[in-house]
Order: C-alpha cells, then structure tokens, then sequence
C-alpha cells in the first residue's frame, strides 16, 4: 500500500519584496473578464514564500510550489527562479 501525495499547487509571479531573511513576497496578476462589463481586470495576489539560499532580488520571475505552514503567512516555497531581473 503506497500513500499517494497530493498535488501540489505551483504558482509562477514576480518577487516584489526580499527585504526579509529567507522570505520573499511572490505577486501573481491574473487577468479576469467582468462578469457584467466584460472588460479584463487585472487581479493580483500575494504570496509569501521561504527562499532557502536568499537569492532572489526584486523583479525575479520565480516558480514557488505550496508546502506545510511555516510561519504565520508562509505556506509556499521557491521552486526556481525562471527569469532574473533585469
């Protein structure tokens, strides 16, 4: 009998804060259509997340991936960083 992980969720967003030790703050845009106007609104969430090594800068694209509490607010964690800033 193998226990099976659930699937995690990843997220893909641009670091908007790293003045923090071993966090950072991940901010993800979505474009959402108006459900009565029909014109796109961009929507945007925060997400804090650990960063290990402390190597991301503002302006980073970066992969975070969900994982258990770790403070407070930090329940995601860096994955990679896809693009750095430039």
């Amino acid at each position: 009998m193998e226990d099976k992980r659930n699937l995690r969720k990843e997220r893909i967003g641009v670091v908007t804060s790293s003045k923090m030790e071993k966090s950072i703050v991940v901010s993800e845009v979505k474009r959402v259509k108006h459900p009565m106007y029909g014109k796109f609104v961009l929507k945007t969430k925060k997400y804090v997340a650990h960063d290990e090594k402390n190597d991301c800068n503002e302006g980073d694209t970066v992969k975070i991936m969900e994982t258990r509490p770790l403070s407070k607010t930090k329940c995601w964690r860096l994955v990679e960083i896809l693009e750095r800033a430039k």
